[in-house]
């Protein structure tokens, strides 16, 4: 496995002051260095060479690689050990794309709105014209709140896997050490390493299943039930026909 180590994610030291940490969108991203802008290109060759990456997220280290590459899809639930019936999330640049793929409604495309980007992966019914992931009938999209992962986004211009880089079974870590140790001697094992140090702690993303007529949360994470309920009621973006 390459290791590349990412300087622009120690740009800003974790104190911070509290005027600083009240910015809106206030991060280590705010300009990226020589060193990022050298390894988002190494990334974006890897990810059109079918390749599978190591990569930071707003929530914990994910693996990332081409939804629309089938033999890179292959790739990620070998290196995951998760068998082919439990599909993986899938990251998408903007709603736009979003509804390429899927089954979306406007008054959904509100609650999205609200949530996205953000740590919410949505599950709606695919698209007739939609071939990802096989014959499931349902994909789970987010678009992430993570600068580098929404550049890649960007200028790779296709949906990329969003699923956390652990073997299935094992737990999800923002920590590089333990991401790296789940892997190491394994028969398959991802490609290319995005080094970023310890990410900040997070849970991994809430999984929102609205494929139905009520909002169902089918994994508890970064968003509260609470704050999603709150959400879908006042967008009320399903609504049932008499």
């Amino acid at each position: 496995m390459k290791t590349l180590k990412i300087t622009s994610y120690r740009l800003y030291p974790r104190s911070r002051s509290k005027a600083e940490k009240r910015r809106k969108n206030w991060t280590f991203f705010l300009r990226f260095t020589r060193n990022a802008l050298l390894i988002i290109e190494e990334i974006i060759k890897s990810v059109r060479r079918g390749e599978v990456i190591i990569c930071p997220t707003d929530t914990v280290y994910g693996l990332i690689a081409d939804a629309t590459n089938k033999k890179a899809i292959k790739k990620v639930l070998k290196i995951k050990e998760r068998k082919s019936q439990k599909p993986i999330p899938i990251f998408v640049k903007d709603i736009e794309m979003a509804r390429s793929l899927a089954q979306i409604t406007k008054k959904q495309e509100k609650f999205l709105k609200n949530v996205w980007p953000g740590k919410a992966t949505v599950v709606f019914k695919k698209r007739e014209d939609c071939n990802l992931l096989g014959e499931v009938e349902t994909i789970g999209l987010r678009i992430p709140n993570h600068k580098l992962v929404n550049v890649l986004l960007k200028k790779i211009n296709k949906p990329l896997t969003g699923t956390s880089a652990n073997i299935s079974g094992k737990p999800a870590s923002t920590k590089i050490k333990e991401v790296l140790t789940q892997f190491k001697n394994q028969k398959y094992r991802p490609d290319l390493i995005i080094d970023a140090g310890n990410l900040e702690p997070s849970k991994p993303s809430t999984v929102i299943d609205l494929t139905k007529f009520k909002l169902k949360i089918l994994r508890a994470g970064g968003l509260s039930k609470k704050e999603l309920l709150k959400t879908f009621k006042d967008e009320n973006p399903i609504k049932k026909k008499n």
